[in-house]
């Protein structure tokens, strides 16, 4: 059987890098209005930029730390490897296929379980309520196919 893989991400529409670019446009431009101000005498203003500039800065910088988050799903015969990686931390999991059940979500917030010989993972963060009953649907049918192929002797 050729390997399947499904990466599951977050739908960000601007790149960590692209963000950092926009901020330093957007600190330029405050900057130059509050020293404009300030040199006017307005000195209160250039004391307003820094705060608003800083609540921004924390703000894109908390975006940032999880535009790159995922979850990537894959599997062949004799492996299925789920990585999680949330805050550039990484977490893999190694179940065996052929032992893996699928559990289905029962509520909206409720994510897909995976479990094999005690290890459980749960996937779907970034998907819609919809989308995550499709996957759990895939993921069993595909783990259904190996565990039929392996028993058969293929």
């Amino acid at each position: 059987m050729a390997p399947r893989n499904w990466v599951l991400s977050r739908n960000c529409s601007i790149s960590p890098r692209q963000l950092a670019l926009v901020y330093a446009a957007l600190c330029c431009m405050s900057f130059l209005v509050a020293m404009f101000f300030a040199i006017r005498g307005a000195t209160y203003v250039l004391g307003f930029a820094i705060l608003e500039m800083s609540a921004v800065g924390w703000a894109f910088y908390l975006y940032a730390r999880h535009a790159t988050d995922r979850e990537h799903i894959a599997l062949n015969d004799d492996c299925l490897l789920v990585e999680l990686v949330r805050t550039e931390r990484v977490r893999q999991f190694k179940l065996d296929p052929r032992r893996t059940r699928v559990h289905f979500p029962n509520s909206r917030e409720q994510l897909i379980g995976l479990e094999s010989l005690g290890i459980k993972v749960e996937v779907g963060r970034f998907l819609t309520e919809w989308r995550r009953r499709e996957l759990a649907r895939e993921l069993q049918r595909e783990l259904a196919l190996i565990s039929k192929n392996s028993y058969m002797g293929f």
